[in-house]
């Protein structure tokens, strides 16, 4: 089944909106698909003007900032420890902006959008105090 991105056919108080026109072929989306920890697997979209978009389908390895010591270093995926965005993620291992994943350098936060920039940034989260 097809995500469709069109307007709605209610407006906001719940009346109906007569449609203008039929559906447009630019306004249905991909089908959702979640990046996971794993070996690595992307796989390559042509999107609108012929451009190319890569989506992470899989990956294992991270690109983490340091901000202690302003350095790059690759670091190994373990787990999600964290998702804002949904809770039942953490259990799925799925990756997205803003996720906390453990790591064999510590936790680190996610910054890239691995669905749409095909690339995994992070920066290294300070060491938690124990309560």
């Amino acid at each position: 089944m097809g995500i469709w991105q069109g307007r709605s056919r209610r407006k906001k108080t719940g009346g109906r909106l007569r449609p203008i026109r039929k559906k447009r072929r630019f306004e249905i989306a991909r089908e959702l698909q979640f990046p996971t920890i794993g070996e690595r697997a992307v796989k390559l979209y042509r999107v609108r003007g012929a451009n190319r978009k890569v989506r992470i389908l899989v990956a294992d390895r991270i690109q983490v900032y340091d901000p202690a010591t302003r350095t790059h270093k690759i670091a190994r995926a373990i787990s999600v420890r964290q998702n804002d965005a949904n809770p039942n993620y953490v259990q799925r291992n799925i990756m997205n902006k803003g996720a906390v994943v453990e790591t064999d350098l510590g936790l680190v936060r996610i910054l890239s959008r691995p669905g749409q920039d095909g690339v995994l940034n992070a920066v290294l989260l300070p060491p938690s105090k124990p309560a």
